[in-house]
């Protein structure tokens, strides 16, 4: 069993989107532990948020299960050159796409580049998000508000339009919801109301996709700790992250990565429209 970090935290303030490698504790994406099972082999797979967090996390649990990565992450290239040296360490190919999945123009490319790249596109996993704490809805700025909903669902429909052409039947869509989708946190609530739209628009779409044998998941995670909870969160909140949960800590992102490769997988070839949490506790309904 890994005796992973329990809170209270140090005060660690980031700006956002932050990065990986000044946390305290550093995440633990499974650089050093997730050991690959040839479960992935010849696949390839498209990632959004890969750079860091449970994006890095499932990029290099896919490298070492076989797949090869285009890796699509906002502007942290430091993280993103980091992921894909584990990648690459893999045995695997690695292809980087900086840019901002908000910009409709962006959200095609990044497809059209991996298809380019790579031919073909077996497993998308949209996972890039955005949030913001708030205490008071007149805090929340209409910018913000639009903003949310570009990153975290608008991006995904877009992403997931323009990946259909390049999927062939066995194909698997994986989107990161939240425990937020049956547990709203109010002081993240342009957050949570997406992620709640993120698990109706995988459900919907896996029915909508089935005649194509093109399979659609979402997996909602708690509270896990990554670099947006040290750039988005009060200095309280990330000092007490996670202790409210029945494991009485924060997930560390490779505890998240075997659900993935699970939805990613040939073994999950009944499995589609369907939600998974990875909360350490709190039940989703």
């Amino acid at each position: 069993m890994n005796d992973y970090p329990k809170p209270p935290f140090p005060k660690q303030h980031q700006a956002v989107p932050g990065a990986q490698h000044p946390m305290d504790p550093v995440p633990d994406c499974g650089e050093h532990s997730y050991k690959g099972s040839d479960r992935l082999v010849g696949k390839i797979a498209l990632i959004t948020g890969g750079d860091s967090g449970i994006g890095r996390a499932v990029a290099i649990a896919f490298a070492r299960e076989g797949a090869d990565v285009a890796l699509a992450y906002l502007n942290e290239h430091e993280d993103a050159r980091q992921t894909a040296r584990w990648i690459e360490l893999a045995g695997r190919q690695c292809l980087l796409l900086p840019g901002d999945v908000a910009q409709k123009a962006h959200c095609r490319a990044l497809v059209e580049k991996t298809a380019e790249r790579f031919g073909r596109i077996d497993v998308l996993v949209n996972n890039a998000a955005f949030q913001m704490t708030h205490d008071s809805l007149e805090d929340i700025s209409d910018d913000e508000w639009v903003m949310t909903f570009d990153v975290n669902i608008t991006a995904i429909f877009r992403i997931c339009q323009a990946a259909l052409k390049h999927m062939r039947p066995g194909g698997s869509i994986i989107n990161t919801s939240s425990v937020n989708s049956d547990l709203p946190n109010p002081s993240l609530l342009a957050y949570a109301t997406t992620k709640g739209a993120i698990a109706n628009f995988s459900a919907g779409l896996g029915q909508l996709l089935g005649p194509r044998n093109i399979r659609v998941n979402s997996v909602a995670p708690g509270p896990i700790w990554t670099p947006l909870i040290v750039s988005t969160m009060t200095d309280e909140k990330v000092e007490n992250f996670g202790a409210n949960t029945a494991l009485g800590r924060p997930g560390q992102p490779v505890e998240v990565a075997p659900i993935y490769v699970l939805l990613a997988s040939d073994e999950a070839s009944y499995i589609t429209g369907q939600r998974y949490g990875v909360t350490g506790g709190k039940p989703i309904l």
